[in-house]
């Protein structure tokens, strides 16, 4: 399993073969990634920084990787989140699921992120012609977690 908060972007095919890599246990490999975007709230967006408390958001995200094993049986995960300064088009996370089908890996990766939105402890704050303006927690990001209470 990895779990990496950096400033530095990352690469989604260096990020995969490194969990398949000599694996013939793997079935299938799911796996997001996030960008930033230039339109947010009908407002151009230059640029977003994301802030976070280092230890405090890795444990976070640990501990929701695995209730994610405790649901499903997956071989490999990754988790990936950026902070600092971005720009539109800049990948912001990566989560990569491995498991022995695709079922599995689909579902995990999908929980992880929906509950990577609503529960991680991030803070996003975005530049745009109006000035910067932190960004709000969204109704339908909870509305998708919730979903996996009742599963």
């Amino acid at each position: 399993m990895k779990i990496s908060v950096q400033t530095e972007a990352f690469d989604l095919g260096t990020e995969v073969g490194a969990m398949s890599r000599d694996r013939t246990d793997i079935g299938a490999i799911a796996s997001f990634v996030g960008l930033a975007r230039d339109l947010n709230e009908g407002s151009g967006v230059a640029a977003m920084t994301l802030e976070h408390y280092p230890g405090m958001t890795e444990k976070a995200l640990a501990a929701l990787v695995d209730k994610a094993c405790a649901r499903w049986i997956l071989l490999d995960v990754t988790v990936i989140h950026r902070v600092g300064r971005l720009l539109p088009g800049d990948p912001i996370v990566l989560v990569a699921v491995a498991s022995q089908h695709r079922g599995e890996a689909f579902a995990a990766c999908e929980f992880i992120m929906d509950y990577l939105k609503t529960q991680a402890p991030f803070w996003k704050k975005e530049e745009t012609p109006e000035g910067e303006r932190w960004v709000e927690a969204r109704a339908s990001d909870d509305a998708a977690a919730a979903r996996w209470t009742d599963s």
